[in-house]
């Protein structure tokens, strides 16, 4: 695929906007099932299983295309949960991993019957002194070791809230000894955006370490965090090679240990990510003695990711795609700053132009508000070549939902 141009033609685009209007978001069914392809395939040799991490993107018609794709869920949150039950999947394939949630969210999720992953001694205290060895769980370990794109995105180093240390493993023993709790799975993520796959096989090292004071195991998982390319020239974690490795060491672990293992992954952003336009509108080009601003439709209430990460966005002008390259400042329409790009290069842009922000598809609807009582946007997904509607464009009524006027 080229770094430069979208999967989906201008012209497809160009014909979602005209017919659903902007901002609009744009999901292609097809990037996701080939994401999908490449998991199962780089992991052929492993007994693997892939969890889709649906807090990146929770749109009903997206957890049914995962679901006949044959993955299954990861959820952070028991309404995930509820939507994954609605959406198809079977509670067995569910694995429900919440942090700093309150003790009826577990219970929840026990009568719901799907997999629970438990990050807190308090919890896991809890949750065994009040169901003992009836309901076998997961523990996610905090392996210490720094990964990801960003700080904000790391979730494996010693000062994260994500996690049991594995310095406290004697704890975790004397919990699962009193309390007599079936661990079935050890878990760690250390964060996302990883490009070395050298992270991951340091990290299978420490849960192969820990894993003999679990006699019952029967997975281990390594959470996700799969880089996928985002600027012109970046390329994906090298998924074929990590595979291989990954294989050999659960071959080695097994001829040494004599346990067969299998080993669950869960990505969001590396499934959902490149599948996602942001399509806007140019509204105005103002010059100031620094730089020249593009206006658009939109601002960080759609996409917050470039103020919160400062993450990077392929922009492309859809309308002038042969028109002289200037740079600009593509900021949006929200009463804060909200700058999408600095000194960007792009195709010269005019007033009214139609702008496609690529790699859109993770935390980009998900992470959307009403903020500036601004409306939020369409959801569109393309199947087979066609588009759908999957999500209607909010109107004002929307606004006032939920609230009630006493004056």
């Amino acid at each position: 695929m080229s770094k430069s141009a979208p999967e989906l033609t201008p012209q497809q685009l160009g014909e979602i906007a005209r017919t659903f209007g902007t901002p609009v978001y744009i999901y292609n069914a097809d990037r996701i099932a080939i994401q999908y392809k490449k998991l199962q395939t780089a992991f052929k040799d492993c007994n693997a299983r892939f969890f889709y991490a649906c807090k990146a993107l929770t749109n009903i018609n997206v957890l049914k295309y995962m679901h006949s794709l044959g993955a299954n869920l990861d959820c952070v949150s028991i309404n995930e949960v509820l939507l994954g039950l609605k959406a198809g999947f079977d509670p067995k394939n569910i694995l429900f991993t919440p942090n700093c949630v309150d003790f009826e969210e577990y219970i929840t999720a026990k009568e719901l019957g799907v997999n629970i992953n438990i990050d807190n001694i308090s919890i896991l205290e809890q949750f065994g002194n009040r169901f003992g060895n009836s309901y076998p769980v997961c523990i996610r370990l905090n392996p210490h070791i720094m990964a990801g794109g960003n700080f904000k995105i790391s979730t494996g180093h010693v000062d994260s809230k994500f996690g049991i240390s594995i310095h406290q493993i004697r704890h975790i023993e004397r919990v699962v000894r009193s309390t007599k709790i079936q661990v079935k799975g050890i878990h760690m993520h250390t964060g996302s955006e990883i490009k070395d796959i050298g992270v991951f096989l340091e990290g299978l090292e420490v849960m192969f370490s820990l894993a003999k004071h679990f006699p019952e195991l029967e997975f281990i998982d390594l959470g996700s965090g799969f880089k996928v390319p985002y600027q012109p020239g970046d390329s994906e974690i090298d998924l074929n090679a990590l595979g291989a490795k990954v294989a050999e060491a659960f071959a080695q672990y097994e001829k040494e240990s004599g346990s067969k293992l299998q080993v669950w992954f869960e990505p969001g952003k590396y499934l959902v990510s490149q599948s996602g336009y942001l399509l806007v509108k140019a509204n105005v080009i103002k010059q100031t003695p620094a730089t020249v601003f593009v206006g658009v439709n939109s601002g960080f209430n759609h996409l917050i990711r470039p103020m919160f990460y400062e993450s990077y966005h392929h922009i492309i002008n859809i309308s002038n795609p042969d028109g002289p390259e200037r740079i600009y400042t593509v900021v949006g329409n929200i009463c804060e700053t909200d700058t999408f790009a600095w000194d960007r290069k792009l195709n010269e842009v005019r007033e009214g132009d139609l702008l496609v922000f690529l790699n859109a598809g993770a935390y980009g609807f998900e992470m959307s508000s009403n903020f500036n009582s601004r409306l939020k946007p369409a959801e569109v997904m393309v199947l087979e070549g066609k588009p759908h509607l999957i999500r209607k464009r909010d109107e004002f009524q929307d606004l006032l939902r939920g609230q009630i006027e006493v004056i």
